[in-house]
């Protein structure tokens, strides 16, 4: 009996890893303005210190109240419009080539491509259509019933173990429905937050600037890549162990690296 077909996906945070830096306080600027943004910042000062100490719960609280001081009330329809602009616009400005290559590396082998970020969705939409991406996972905004913003989240903060299980949630949507049985992800990050998706892929990578001393300092790097000539579509790495010491066969995230 002829085995499915391998299901590869390929990941890509986009925050610092398909654009250098970060979108969240431009576009909280651009939909509420300056003195707005500032205003909440300090009224919130404790929580995104405590953000930047301890992360995790912190960092999602820190952030949902800054949304609330910033975004609630705006008109969801009229605010998506302006979101998409300001995200197309961005991502220009910002755009990576190197992960922007090697995106498209995997594209032109048949994988499947997704972003997946803490950032508001509202505004990643219009990006993910341009790259023309297979999936986007990402924060979403809550919408009340008068049609505004609230400024909360509607399914919580994508971040650290929430983009993984996403991500997997999707793979196994993907694999139901294409009769695959050997799902592989590749995952591409740059900060602590992409920590939990890197290590759940069969292949995760650190395109952080900081390299060999950045948070994900444990994980290859784009160079640090074997088998990805031209003719290699990924899936020989993972089968052989590669860099991910697993077989490239079950549920990506099974099991937790060592390096």
């Amino acid at each position: 009996m002829t085995p499915a077909p391998a299901l590869v996906v390929a990941a890509f945070d986009f925050d610092g890893t398909l654009t250098r830096g970060g979108s969240v306080w431009p576009f909280l600027v651009a939909m509420s303005g300056r003195r707005r943004v500032l205003t909440a910042a300090v009224a919130v000062a404790g929580k995104l210190l405590a953000a930047a100490l301890l992360g995790g719960r912190h960092a999602d609280a820190a952030k949902e109240a800054l949304f609330r001081r910033t975004l609630a009330g705006l008109r969801a329809e009229e605010t998506a419009v302006r979101a998409a602009a300001f995200g197309r616009a961005h991502y220009r400005r910002h755009s990576r080539a190197d992960i922007r290559e090697r995106m498209e590396w995997h594209r032109a082998r048949g994988h499947r491509l997704v972003i997946v970020s803490a950032s508001p969705r509202i505004y990643l939409e219009a990006v993910a259509e341009d790259l023309e991406v297979d999936a986007l996972v990402a924060t979403r905004l809550a919408v009340g019933e008068d049609g505004r913003l609230t400024g909360s989240y509607e399914g919580g903060n994508c971040r650290g173990a929430e983009k993984l299980a996403r991500v997997r949630a999707l793979i196994d949507r993907w694999t139901t429905d294409a009769g695959a049985i050997t799902p592989v992800l590749w995952a591409y990050g740059n900060s602590d937050g992409d920590r939990q998706l890197l290590a759940g892929a069969d292949i995760g990578v650190d395109v952080g600037r900081l390299g060999r001393v950045g948070a994900l300092r444990s994980f290859p790097r784009l160079a640090d890549l074997p088998g990805t000539d031209d003719s290699d579509d990924g899936v020989a790495v993972t089968r052989s162990g590669g860099r991910s010491g697993r077989s490239g066969a079950g549920r990506p995230g099974t099991r937790r690296r060592r390096r």
